[in-house]
């Protein structure tokens, strides 16, 4: 499947289920799911290794989160 036939897929569930398809897209459901993991779990290291950043604070600049929370708990995750 290539990269546009994927988007016009998620386009059309996104419409499927009754929202505007303008507003959501492969990226930011990327970006929902990976918060939403975060949020639930707290590790910033599955986050960093699911959206392939090599630098943590990337990850934490993706979230939206503060440096110092992140940090803090990236050093309670073993690597």
């Amino acid at each position: 499947m290539t990269t546009r036939q994927y988007a016009r897929l998620v386009s059309e569930w996104i419409g499927g289920v009754g929202l505007d398809p303008r507003l959501f897209g492969t990226h930011s459901l990327r970006r929902t799911r990976t918060t939403l993991i975060y949020r639930r779990t707290g590790n910033l290291r599955v986050v960093q290794l699911l959206l392939g950043h090599t630098k943590i604070e990337s990850t934490v600049r993706y979230l939206g989160i503060e440096v110092d929370d992140a940090l803090a708990i990236a050093e309670q995750v073993d690597v």
